[in-house]
């Protein structure tokens, strides 16, 4: 990686927080898209029958206080256990099993939130979007937007009634990438977005649960959160700091790009924001990410710097 071309890309992410700062809420409501859902839009429809809420938050977490009605499904939940790494995404017939036991129907729309800026809800967005599933709406600001206009919570568990959940047959695995297609993307050229921390980037520093520290060659960085404001409300910010933090790629709309992080859930954000609010017409996520990817000794890496676990 040419660090000088980092550095460019950090002074233009740098200006466009810049910017930010001064009308993150007013610009923050400019942003639209079929899959975000703003809170009084909620409010109008959440006694609907055909609306089920998704808590994607820890069940420790969802146990204290969730919004009334929410049943709670977590990472862990929606994980491929088979492998000797954690966090691939879960087969079709687990998230059937899943769906069903929460009394979630084939016909539900699904509203999801959490409460870090929707990094977690957008994993379960993106693995639902592999599986063709598409009525599925992210509740922008999370709970905390919920609270400030006074919705309800609870720390009563939501009754559950079994039912029948089914994906569709055949699914395209839109945006999807394997490990072999990062390493075909690394032959090619093409981008390779690293969605970490600086100090994850580096090498410096590595989460539980990869092998080793380092990054996948070729990669540029830009930190998930960037897109969002993530010291406030935690709300993506305008479209136009969106567009001026991603063109410090220099890439266009229509060039193959892979998003990674650590475990393929900072990425699953990016992917939404490229995708579905920037326009980006060929973005995938890789599933396994940095645990899939250090975990295999022969595959290539860089890395800065002696790297701590955290």
């Amino acid at each position: 990686m040419n660090w000088r071309t980092n550095l460019v890309i950090m002074l233009l992410i740098f200006s466009a927080c810049k910017q930010e700062k001064n009308s993150s809420e007013n610009n923050a409501k400019e942003m639209t898209s079929s899959y975000l859902i703003e809170v009084d839009e909620l409010q109008n429809i959440i006694t609907n029958d055909t609306i089920k809420i998704i808590d994607f938050r820890k069940p420790a977490v969802y146990a204290k206080e969730h919004i009334q009605g929410a049943v709670n499904i977590w990472r862990t939940a929606i994980e491929d256990s088979s492998y000797p790494y954690k966090g691939m995404m879960a087969s079709k017939q687990q998230l059937e099993r899943l769906f069903s036991s929460l009394g979630i129907k084939t016909g539900h729309t699904l509203v999801i939130y959490d409460d870090i800026g929707l990094c977690d809800a957008a994993r379960l967005w993106w693995v639902l979007q592999n599986y063709d599933y598409t009525n599925v709406r992210l509740l922008h600001g999370g709970i905390s937007a919920w609270k400030t206009a006074k919705g309800a919570v609870t720390n009563t568990t939501t009754p559950i009634k079994t039912s029948l959940f089914k994906l569709p047959e055949n699914p395209s695995f839109n945006y999807y990438a394997s490990k072999e297609e990062v390493l075909k993307s690394i032959k090619k050229n093409h981008l390779l977005i690293d969605t970490r921390t600086l100090d994850e980037f580096t090498g410096k520093r590595h989460k539980k649960g990869a092998f080793k520290g380092g990054r996948i060659p070729t990669s540029k960085w830009i930190d998930w959160a960037e897109a969002i404001t993530y010291t406030g409300t935690k709300k993506l910010k305008s479209k136009e700091s969106l567009e001026q933090i991603y063109g410090a790629l220099t890439s266009s709309k229509n060039d193959s790009i892979i998003v990674y992080c650590h475990s393929g859930v900072r990425s699953a954000h990016t992917t939404f924001v490229l995708t579905q609010l920037l326009g980006y017409k060929q973005v995938k996520n890789y599933d396994g990410s940095w645990v899939e990817w250090s975990h295999f000794k022969g595959l290539p890496f860089k890395q800065d710097s002696l790297t701590t676990k955290f």
